[in-house]
C-alpha cells in the first residue's frame, strides 16, 4: 500500500472538508442515480452503498462523495439497508446492476456475502470500489483504505495503554461480528498488546452491531461482567459514542478509560466533560471524496486498478494504487481537548 504522493496542508484540508460537510450537503435518494445508461463510456452515475443508512459516519462520507461528484459533473446517489447485516446489501447491488450505473462504491458488511452480486455488476461493465470495509480482492476493482490496518490498531492501543498506565484489564466494543475492518484491527490490536504491553489484559470482545442502543447495553454489560475493567476500545463511531454516553452518567466516569474511533461532533461533549481523553479517526468526508474520484478514474479508463496506477483526486492531490488494488487515504488523526474545537464533522 502506498501513501498519497502529495500531502501538503493535510490538516487544513481536513478542516476545510469538515466545514463543507457541516454546511449541509444533503444526501440524495437512490433514485437520482438510476437513469443513466450503462452503455455510456463516461457514465459518471456513481452510487454509494454504505453499511447502513442513518449512520453519522456514512452521512459524512457521503457528503464528501457528493462534493467530489459535483466537481466533475457526475450523478451522485446513495442507497442502503437500515441495518448492517452481512447480506443486506445484495438486493441494492442487484438493482444498481439493472439500472446500469457507472460505478458502485460500497462499504462491505461482510467480505464474501456480496461478492457474487458485485461480480455480476462488474460483468455488466460497472466499476466497483470498496471503501472503509473491503470485500475479497477479487470482488472489486479498488479498495479505498482509510489508513493501514496496522496504523489504526496501533493508535488505539497506544491511546488506551497510555490512559490506563499500561496495566490492567481492557475490553473491546466492536461493530458486527462479521465486519471486515473491525476484525482485522482487533487481530492486530491483540498482537500489539501481546508484543508490547504484557501488563495489559484483553478480557472480552463484544459486538454492538453498529446500533446505538445495543452498543449502550453492551457497555453496561461489560462493566457489570468485569468489575476490574480499566479501559474500553471501541473501533466504531456508533459504539464509541454509545459507550461514552453510558459512561458519562455512570459511576465509572473518570475511572474507566474509553478510546477508539469517533467523529469530533459525536464525541465533543464527552471530551469536554472529561468522560473521554482522546480518540482517533481519519476524515470520513475525505474518504468518500477519494472513493468518488477513484470511481471516476476507473470509469474513464484513466486507471484499471493495477499496482502503480495513479490518478488525481481533486483537492486531495495525486494517489497511487498499491498492491491488491488498495489506495491509502492517509494516517489516523488523534482528537483531544486541545484540538477538537478545530473540527466540525
Amino acid at each position: 500500500m502506498f501513501q498519497k504522493k502529495t500531502r501538503a496542508g493535510a490538516l487544513a484540508a481536513v478542516v476545510a472538508t469538515a466545514a463543507l460537510v457541516l454546511s449541509g450537503c444533503a444526501v440524495d435518494s437512490g433514485s437520482d442515480g438510476g437513469d443513466s445508461s450503462g452503455g455510456d463510456s463516461a457514465n459518471l452515475a456513481i452510487t454509494f452503498l454504505p453499511k447502513n443508512l442513518g449512520n453519522p459516519y456514512f452521512d459524512t462520507s457521503s457528503a464528501g462523495a457528493k462534493e467530489a461528484i459535483g466537481e466533475f459533473d457526475g450523478t451522485f446517489a446513495e442507497v442502503g439497508p437500515a441495518e448492517a447485516t452481512p447480506d443486506a446489501q445484495v438486493s441494492y447491488i442487484n438493482t444498481l446492476t439493472q439500472q446500469g450505473v457507472g460505478a458502485i462504491a460500497v462499504s462491505a458488511n461482510d467480505p464474501e456475502a456480496i461478492c457474487d452480486a458485485l461480480n455480476e455488476a462488474r460483468d455488466a461493465g460497472i466499476k466497483v470500489v470498496t471503501f472503509d470495509s473491503d470485500t475479497n480482492a477479487d470482488c472489486r476493482d479498488l479498495f479505498i483504505n482509510q489508513a493501514t490496518a496496522e496504523g489504526i490498531a496501533k493508535v488505539q492501543v497506544d491511546l488506551i495503554t497510555e490512559q490506563i498506565g499500561d496495566e490492567g484489564e481492557i475490553a473491546i466494543l466492536s461493530a458486527s461480528a462479521n465486519a471486515t475492518n473491525q476484525n482485522a484491527w482487533i487481530d492486530l490490536m491483540k498482537a500489539e498488546l501481546e508484543a508490547n504491553h504484557p501488563n495489559v489484559t484483553l478480557v472480552d470482545t463484544v459486538y454492538g452491531d453498529d446500533d446505538d442502543q445495543t452498543s449502550f447495553d453492551k457497555t453496561a454489560a461489560l462493566l457489570q461482567t468485569h468489575p476490574n475493567l480499566k479501559g474500553i476500545i471501541s473501533p466504531t463511531t456508533v459504539g464509541i459514542a454509545a459507550a461514552a454516553r453510558y459512561l458519562s452518567t455512570s459511576e465509572y466516569k473518570g475511572k474507566v478509560a474509553l478510546t477508539g474511533l469517533g467523529t469530533p461532533n459525536q464525541m465533543r461533549e464527552y471530551v469536554e466533560d472529561e468522560t473521554v481523553t482522546a480518540f482517533a479517526l481519519w476524515n470520513p468526508a475525505d474518504l468518500g471524496y477519494l472513493a468518488a474520484y477513484a470511481s471516476k478514474a476507473l470509469i474513464e479508463g484513466e486507471i484499471t486498478g493495477e499496482e502503480g496506477d495513479s490518478f488525481e483526486a481533486g483537492k486531495l492531490g495525486d494517489y497511487e494504487v498499491g498492491a491488491d488494488g488498495v489506495v491509502l487515504l492517509g494516517d489516523p488523526y488523534v482528537f483531544d481537548a486541545d484540538n477538537i474545537g478545530d473540527f466540525d464533522f
